[in-house]
């Protein structure tokens, strides 16, 4: 029997290390030597609103918004890489989420299934050295379609052919329930019962895993 597991990425094979605001708030910072709440929360809004949508370049859309309100329109691209670099720094691969993915890979095929921007997904494996271990990487930009919408689950399913699939995610809702009404196994990984995460919470889930 052929299994195919797929992870969501965020929140679940990497873990933020502080709060997205405070990552737009250094980004601003940095960048315009300023940041305020109000501009946090304007850059936050214009990212969701546009990323939601699934309307072109949310980053530099959100970036836009911010430069401009600033009178600073020339800084939208180098306010976009800021906020990339500021993202990857504070992402991080928890203890035991490395061994598990290498465990289950010789024996599953497996892959990312991930709400988020393209390049900017594919970005975060490379930069921890995780981009070899995940085949295939379904983001909800490729597909047109953000979990919990039944087509990024049909693309997974049409990306691998095999005999039962299973998801891993955080999110309850658009994870979990909405997997399972895909017809996959799915698994809750609640991080917020975990602080920080440990080799054995990965472990359970890697026995878990051996009963499907």
């Amino acid at each position: 029997m052929t299994t195919a597991v797929f992870f969501d990425l965020d929140g679940t094979v990497l873990e933020f290390t502080q709060p997205y605001g405070q990552i737009l708030a250094e980004t601003l910072e940095d960048r315009l030597g300023r940041s305020s709440d109000e501009l946090v929360e304007l850059a936050d809004r214009t990212f969701s609103e546009t990323f939601e949508a699934l309307e072109p370049a949310p980053y530099l859309t959100a970036m836009e918004a911010v430069a401009a309100e600033v009178d600073r329109e020339a800084e939208a691209p180098a306010l976009v890489a800021s906020l990339i670099e500021h993202e990857l720094e504070a992402t991080t691969v928890p203890d035991g989420a490395r061994d598990l993915v290498e465990l289950l890979a010789g024996r599953h095929r497996v892959g990312i299934l991930s709400n988020g921007v393209t390049g900017v997904q594919e970005t975060k494996l490379e930069y921890h050295d995780l981009d070899d271990l995940f085949d295939p990487v379904i983001v909800s930009y490729d597909v047109g379609a953000h979990k919990p919408d039944p087509e990024i689950f049909e693309a997974a399913k049409d990306a691998v052919d095999a005999d039962a699939y299973v998801l891993i995610g955080d999110d309850y809702g658009g994870d979990v329930e909405a997997a399972r009404e895909a017809g996959f196994e799915a698994i809750h990984f609640d991080r917020s019962l975990r602080a920080p995460v440990s080799t054995s919470d990965f472990g359970a889930l890697a026995a878990t895993l051996e009963n499907l």
